[in-house]
């Protein structure tokens, strides 16, 4: 049966199988699996993106889209975005593809991978360990790997300083292109990164594993118990959020990232898909 597609059809249908396309690439990565260019690179030369007004792209953002059975909604607005978590990279693998927002992937260019922050969004991303910050340009979905809230481009994550590791602790806040244009308030915030020297590891931050939140206190005890039960020499903590009116039952403070992705694993096969890697 033949069936008559009108030109926004072929659009949507399009959208649809681009951001299933690159979208699928950060959730199979692993350092094993991707990596960096074969030699050593001099990245003095690549600068921090730029903010600047753009129109939103027409292909990467949908308002709802579903990834390895998980449904993401997109964000309609930036504003006032701010957020911790773990930063992950992709390279070579990737090099050259086209990215959700329907750009090409550059692992040299300062550039990055969210899940629901709208294409294009520029962000200032700072490595918590080390202090170093930098501007990067959001054009792509992902990751999708458990408890990574960002994908940095390789000259991005190197500039941080996490290429070696393959994560890092970050925070993320949203930039305001109109803003930054006419008073540029950010440049003196962010910390050059154009030396690639060591930074002293300042590690001012814990890690913790959020297992759940719930709007009912009896939900959240009844899932306390259940960890003490599981985890007797864990600790394991029940915070009422007042602003959210959330209980969040969290495990930790953990020793590693590697310590949150076992756990992960673990709660994933007695039955607790959904668990978010907190640092406070």
């Amino acid at each position: 049966m033949l069936m008559n597609f009108n030109k926004t059809s072929y659009l949507i249908l399009f959208s649809v199988l681009l951001l299933q396309a690159c979208s699928s690439a950060p959730q199979r990565y692993n350092i094993a699996q991707d990596h960096g260019p074969a030699n050593s690179v001099d990245l003095s030369h690549v600068k921090d993106a730029v903010p600047k007004v753009e129109p939103r792209s027409k292909y990467g953002n949908p308002k709802n889209y579903k990834v390895l059975g998980k449904w993401y909604s997109v964000k309609q607005s930036s504003a006032g975005y701010k957020a911790k978590g773990l930063a992950s990279w992709y390279g070579k693998k990737f090099h050259g593809h086209r990215t959700s927002s329907g750009e090409t992937y550059d692992m040299y260019a300062m550039t990055a991978a969210h899940k629901t922050l709208p294409l294009p969004t520029y962000v200032q991303v700072t490595h918590l360990e080390n202090g170093r910050s930098i501007i990067v340009k959001v054009n792509d979905r992902g990751p999708f790997h458990n408890n990574r809230i960002i994908d940095l481009s390789y000259s991005a994550a190197k500039k941080l300083g996490i290429t070696a590791k393959g994560v890092g602790a970050v925070e993320i806040t949203a930039i305001d292109p109109e803003t930054f244009q006419q008073s540029n308030p950010y440049q003196a915030k962010v910390k050059r990164t154009s030396a690639l020297s060591t930074y002293p590891v300042k590690n001012h931050y814990k890690l913790y594993l959020q297992v759940g939140a719930f709007n009912s206190q009896q939900n959240a005890n009844k899932l306390h118990k259940r960890l003490s039960r599981m985890f007797k020499k864990r600790q394991i903590h029940s915070e009422f959020s007042a602003d959210k009116n959330i209980y969040r039952v969290r495990i930790g403070p953990l020793a590693s990232v590697a310590d949150a992705d076992e756990l992960t694993v673990l709660l994933n096969k007695k039955g607790i898909p959904t668990t978010q890697i907190v640092i406070d």
